[in-house]
């Protein structure tokens, strides 16, 4: 039985169109894949139609409507969203009565597959008979191709960027150019230590007591129910004898003392999950997955976790470096939910946010294992010795979003990237299930945080 809103079949009935429905994983034929988004602005909602693989960009279209719209937030379609029994928005020409836009490189196939207000179907139609629904719609170039990613040299195509960033030939060394801060001194003992042979539990304890913030941090995190330690936890050597242990206090202390090495934004896209609270939940969720991998093929515990836990650490290091367009970047995502950020950082900057915090992480001499995690973490299928890490932090961010528990657009998860991971889907399915029942536990780690 289909699950199309019945208010949807009975505008295509309406409007003459024939359609066929399908399933959406597996449409028929080669039809472009048709979204629609929302904007609004002073004069009312307007309904915008586009390739599902390009970036919609609403600059465009205040340009043709001489407007000022803004994508709608979700809350505002909420009422939409109730009315028609919608899990997404229809690509429907005239939805709800709305004045429609659409983007000109529809009309140029012969098939096209709407969305059709349910994620499991769309719905197969002629181009010839989406012509007749648009009416009185306009036609414009509204949207933009995306840029794909990469592999190469990542310090070339930031210093590309800001070249191109700041109007001028930058001659300065990169890490000159870009202004970061250097590796905090709390961090650089850590990463020391990490490699010293002779290292024990008073060492790591001593050097994370001396940043009171970092230590009462570690100590409200052993302290935390999520990790259900019986009585009191009264200092660091606590935290790490009885809860957390020697390998996840160390990555944790490092990956909050990095955290706080740059300002969290003020601008951010809406809806978006506030940084700390991301962190969190995928270090948790990667955690989880690794307990469900063989002995024999489990990536490093430690290193795992610091990487779910440092995963976002690039969007820190882009509203801090391309403060000025990170706005830009922020409205193109609000418009283009279903976009991996990835892309979006590429249309407005030629490099993304991936790029900029692993040449950081590997500037300051971070374990590979997590400058490969960050840089790949968009590319699961990239050829790498630490690709493990990287597609961990994807698996994690995936089955998040899927669950609601952080907001991102849908990632595709298939066998062979739980095949890469010597994970079955059942596994997966508990870890998942671990981490929502303990989703207000791990809400009182964020608070602490934020």
């Amino acid at each position: 039985m289909s699950s199309v809103p019945t208010s949807v079949m009975e505008q295509l009935d309406t409007q003459k169109i024939g359609y066929q429905i399908a399933s959406a994983k597996f449409p028929p034929g080669s039809g472009r894949r048709v979204r629609a988004t929302i904007l609004q602005d002073n004069l009312g909602q307007l309904q915008a139609l586009l390739p599902a693989d390009r970036l919609l960009d609403v600059r465009l279209v205040n340009e043709i409507l001489g407007r000022e719209l803004k994508a709608t937030r979700q809350k505002d379609l909420q009422p939409l969203f109730d009315k028609y029994k919608l899990q997404n928005i229809p690509a429907l020409p005239k939805l709800a009565g709305m004045p429609t836009i659409v983007d000109a490189s529809l009309l140029q196939t012969d098939s096209l597959l709407l969305a059709s207000g349910s994620l499991g179907e769309v719905l197969a139609v002629s181009t010839a008979d989406f012509k007749l629904a648009m009416n009185d719609a306009e036609i414009g170039d509204i949207s933009m191709p995306l840029k794909a990613d990469a592999l190469g040299d990542d310090v070339l195509a930031i210093t590309q960027s800001v070249q191109s960033f700041t109007k001028r030939r930058v001659e300065q060394r990169l890490e000159e150019t870009l202004e970061l801060p250097s590796l905090p001194e709390t961090a650089q003992r850590i990463i020391n230590l990490r490699v010293d042979p002779n290292a024990d539990i008073s060492d790591l304890a001593s050097i994370v007591e001396m940043d009171p913030s970092l230590a009462a941090q570690v100590v409200s995190w052993a302290s935390s129910p999520y990790y259900s330690a019986p009585g009191k936890i009264k200092s660091i050597h606590d935290a790490i004898v009885r809860v957390l242990g020697f390998d996840m206090v160390l990555n944790l202390a490092l990956g909050l003392a990095l955290g706080k090495t740059l300002n969290m934004p003020q601008d951010g896209p809406f809806g978006s999950t506030h940084y700390w609270h991301q962190s969190v939940f995928t270090a948790a969720m990667v955690e989880a997955l690794v307990t469900k991998i063989p002995r024999e093929h489990r990536p490093g515990f430690g290193m795992s976790y610091l990487s779910g836990l440092l995963s976002n650490f690039g969007t820190l290091v882009m509203a801090e470096v391309f403060s000025p367009h990170y706005s830009d970047i922020c409205r193109l995502q609000e418009a283009n939910p279903h976009i991996p950020y990835q892309a979006i950082d590429r249309h407005v900057l030629d490099v993304s946010r991936d790029q900029l915090s692993a040449w950081l992480m590997d500037l300051w001499n971070m374990p590979p294992e997590v400058v490969a995690a960050l840089r790949l973490q968009g590319m699961p299928q990239a050829e790498d010795d630490q690709i493990a890490y990287a597609q961990l932090v994807y698996l994690a961010r995936a089955l998040l979003c899927q669950e609601n528990l952080i907001h991102g657009p849908a990632l595709n998860v298939d066998d062979s990237l739980l095949d890469a991971l010597h994970l079955k889907r059942d596994q997966v399915e508990e870890a998942v299930e671990s981490i929502a029942e303990s989703k207000d536990e791990l809400l009182s780690i964020v608070k602490e945080l934020c």
